[in-house]
């Protein structure tokens, strides 16, 4: 009887935490579809060719998000190999820059660095590659900011449960939520806390 007790407290937490992240998802899915601005190309102060480096970085950020989203490993690989080389190529094209790459070198660091450790990982679950691909993310969302990069349709998002409630952040093309750190288990849990639009 007590199992069963705390069975069922445990669901109504699970869906309260969750259930308010929708709340927010639903506000900013209405949001996104009203008429939309004259869309301006992506910019950073990297310049054209970096900012074009930049994003390209990003898009293999959002592979290695939804391998993860996914829960598939083998995708996850691959993603955060070539999550790796962008990164590096990036981190070389901005090198000159000296100021520039001061304020980014540690989040390079850490994107290589624990990119290197999700390919390390023989993990099918992908719960250990997950804690690689928290320092990813935020490592991924400080170039982005450090670059003060516009108009690139970024979204950062929240889930408050990852890791025994100790809350993830994660980045996506899209507010609508699907969770990185709990794929199908709880896919809608989470709520977007900053865009870069």
């Amino acid at each position: 009887m007590r199992k069963l007790y705390y069975t069922a407290f445990a669901a109504v937490l699970i869906f309260t935490a969750c259930n308010n992240g929708e709340k927010k998802e639903e506000t900013t899915t209405t949001e996104a579809t009203a008429p939309a601005a004259p869309s301006m190309p992506p910019a950073s102060k990297l310049g054209e060719a970096n900012t074009q480096k930049l994003l390209a970085m990003v898009n293999d950020y959002y592979a290695l998000k939804d391998a993860m989203v996914a829960t598939n490993a083998a995708m996850a690989d691959s993603a955060a190999q070539k999550l790796q080389a962008s990164a590096t190529e990036l981190m070389g094209a901005v090198k000159n820059d000296t100021a520039v790459y001061a304020s980014m070198q540690p989040y390079f660091d850490t994107i290589v660095n624990s990119s290197k450790q999700i390919q390390a990982v023989k993990d099918e679950t992908c719960e250990v590659k997950r804690v690689h691909f928290e320092k990813v993310s935020n490592g991924v969302y400080g170039i982005a900011k450090a670059a003060d990069l516009k108009n690139a349709n970024i979204y950062r998002e929240y889930c408050p449960m990852a890791f025994n409630d100790k809350g993830a952040y994660w980045l996506s093309n899209d507010p609508e939520i699907k969770n990185p750190y709990f794929g199908k288990k709880m896919l809608e849990c989470g709520e977007v806390t900053d865009s870069l639009k």
